[in-house]
């Protein structure tokens, strides 16, 4: 029997391809978004705690009580901001599965929704599902900065919502307060609302501060935050995320959510309810990973590519336009091929998968293998 699909345009994504090419070549996998060692002990520990326990059964909806105190608890003491963890904290099933929530709940056919290209790969499809338009809005080169009279221009009476992703992947770039100023003063007589993914929101370097857009007075009150404690705590398996929105956003959110997930793993929700009691296990990530960012750069200085270091998340960009005009996707499988390191061809977050010679390397791994992959890079002829 035919079937017609409702994703034309989708195929395998990018990161299934490049870590099995990775996988199959015994290469150093900096391809795909996920750290390269395991969480902390305690973790583990608590989560065997509550299995033993017994608590195994589904979770409320919308997430166990003392986990979404905890997180209440959290952008208290980060963003400044209270919550009511009964009204706007939801935990979900990864952020993914947030962003696809949010979008779904307020989305219909034919509604507009502005993405900034280049975009992580779900937001598109999400929105196309739910019968919305994208009206991409490219970025700024070569910083990734939001171009607002682009944005301005795009703005439709059929603007429903507008992505945001910061700090930004593919290419760390970090919103700025003159950045969350704009945007709420373009959408402030508007109805527009806003979706923001925020999941490397621990991973910023060189003093920024992540500004969650919950700490502007007029987004607060329209925005869904989106964030993953599988990015914050070294667990992208267990796939376990939040969303925060004011109470008549999280009513719709959740319409959806329990019919989608509906609950999300007990045992780990309680493990990460007491793991949370510190916050120096968060609050330590920007040191942790800037050292990280730090070491992949300064060996990136001894490889022929250009690069600008990453303001956060845990990727770096590296540019060789200099060097080559060969495309990025057949560098990144020849690299993955030729010299053992993997890494993803950024002209896949783009639209129109326009290619800038740029190329995107994970460097949420261990040191050793890093040294190893800037070894290896380091003898590169282009």
């Amino acid at each position: 029997m035919p079937i017609s699909t409702k994703l034309p345009n989708v195929g395998t994504t990018i990161f299934t391809v490049m870590s099995k090419l990775a996988a199959d070549c015994g290469a150093i996998n900096l391809s795909q978004g996920f750290p390269g060692f395991d969480c902390d002990p305690v973790l583990l520990d608590l989560v065997n705690k509550y299995m033993k326990a017994g608590y195994n059964q589904y979770a409320p909806m919308s997430g166990v009580p003392a986990l979404r105190e905890r997180i209440a608890e959290k952008t208290k003491l980060v963003y400044g901001i209270d919550l009511d963890s009964e009204t706007e904290v939801t935990v979900v099933s990864g952020a993914t599965e947030a962003l696809y929530a949010a979008v779904t709940a307020v989305v219909k056919q034919g509604d507009e929704v502005i993405l900034f290209d280049p975009a992580y790969d779900s937001y598109a499809p999400a929105v196309e599902l739910n019968g919305g338009i994208p009206v991409y809005v490219p970025l700024g080169m070569p910083d990734f900065s939001v171009n607002w009279e682009r944005v301005k221009s795009a703005i439709s009476d059929k603007t429903r919502l507008i992505m945001v992703n910061t700090p930004h992947n593919p290419s760390g770039y970090v919103w700025t307060q003159e950045d969350l100023d704009t945007l709420a003063e373009m959408i402030q007589d508007r109805d527009i609302l806003v979706v923001s993914d925020e999941v490397y929101e621990h991973i910023t370097f060189d003093g920024r501060k992540h500004l969650s857009l919950l700490t502007h007075p007029i987004l607060r009150e329209r925005t869904f935050v989106c964030g993953s404690f599988g990015k914050t705590f070294h667990v992208t398996g267990w796939k376990i995320g939040f969303c925060l929105a004011p109470p008549k956003l999280t009513e719709e959110f959740r319409k959806i959510h329990q019919f989608l997930t509906f609950s999300t793993a007990t045992p780990l929700q309680y493990a990460l309810a007491d793991y949370l009691s510190e916050p120096s296990r968060y609050l330590a990530l920007p040191d942790f990973y800037q050292k990280k960012r730090d070491l992949f750069c300064v060996g990136l200085k001894e490889t022929p590519f250009e690069f600008s270091p990453a303001q956060g998340s845990f990727f770096q960009m590296v540019s060789y336009a200099h060097l080559s005009q060969e495309s990025d996707y057949d560098l990144a499988v020849r690299l993955t091929k030729e010299i053992g390191v993997a890494s993803i061809p950024i002209s896949v977050f783009f639209s129109d998968k326009k290619d800038h010679k740029i190329l995107r390397f994970c460097f949420a791994k261990e040191d050793s293998d890093l040294n190893k992959a800037l070894d290896k890079l380091g003898d590169l002829k282009l």
